[in-house]
């Protein structure tokens, strides 16, 4: 089982907004790496919410609860959504700041690049993150 990460802007979709509407479409994905990424995704895999720009943090847990679908709204037919629902809080979020001060994570893709708005965790980042968040390693 694969795990990932996903970033989204605290105005367009927020962790509160995820947790009142208990499911979501993650749409609105243009860069094809990041594609590539949600089509590997698989039912019921953990990713890791991420808040980008306004404080910067990783806030949650989240489940993939529909895998890939062609996007409607891209005319070009490149691009997919998936459905995530929300799995968990962390007890306390995981700043952007921690994880690059920890060189345990430098090899992390959030770190590397910056830019992907999707993207694989390894188990080794997992376990780290989820130890910054006062999770039990899992």
């Amino acid at each position: 089982m694969a795990q990932w990460l996903m970033k989204t802007e605290p105005e367009d979709y927020s962790w509160d907004r995820l947790v009142a509407d208990g499911e979501t479409e993650w749409t609105g994905v243009r860069n094809h790496q990041a594609a590539a990424n949600m089509r590997a995704m698989a039912l019921g895999e953990p990713v890791l919410f991420y808040r980008s720009v306004v404080e910067p943090a990783i806030l949650g847990i989240m489940t993939v609860s529909a895998t890939w679908y062609p996007d409607a709204a891209d005319p070009t037919g490149k691009f997919v959504r998936v459905k995530v629902r929300p799995q968990q809080p962390l007890p306390q979020p995981v700043p952007l700041k921690a994880i690059k001060a920890d060189p345990r994570l430098a090899d992390l893709a959030l770190v590397r690049q910056s830019r992907l708005s999707v993207m694989p965790v390894r188990d080794e980042h997992w376990h780290i993150l989820r130890t910054l968040a006062g999770l039990a390693p899992a």
